[in-house]
């Protein structure tokens, strides 16, 4: 966590402290949404220990595609991005699955 500490808990003290990106299980799968277009979704990354908005932002620059944050926990990007996303989760110290 990026010096984020919003629960008045020392940080030593704070229960997700010892999460670490290697341990979180990210998935990553398509959808196929409305006129047939493809959305690859990636699900796993915990809001609590990351910041999901800047790894979606980081992963659109990366892909060159559009894409939002579903309910704070979910990735969407535009088209189908399995393979680089699964590359750059690996770089950034994610174990990913592809499914």
């Amino acid at each position: 966590m990026k010096d984020k500490n919003f629960t008045g808990i020392p940080k030593e003290l704070q229960p997700w402290e010892g999460f670490t990106r290697d341990s979180q299980s990210i998935k990553i799968s398509v959808d196929k949404r409305r006129y047939g277009k493809n959305m690859t979704i990636i699900e796993g990354i915990d809001p609590k220990s990351e910041d999901i908005y800047e790894i979606a932002k980081e992963l659109k620059k990366k892909v060159a595609s559009g894409g939002t944050v579903k309910d704070g926990k979910t990735v969407e990007l535009q088209g189908d991005h399995r393979d680089a996303v699964k590359k750059y989760l690996d770089e950034m110290g994610f174990k990913t699955e592809v499914v």
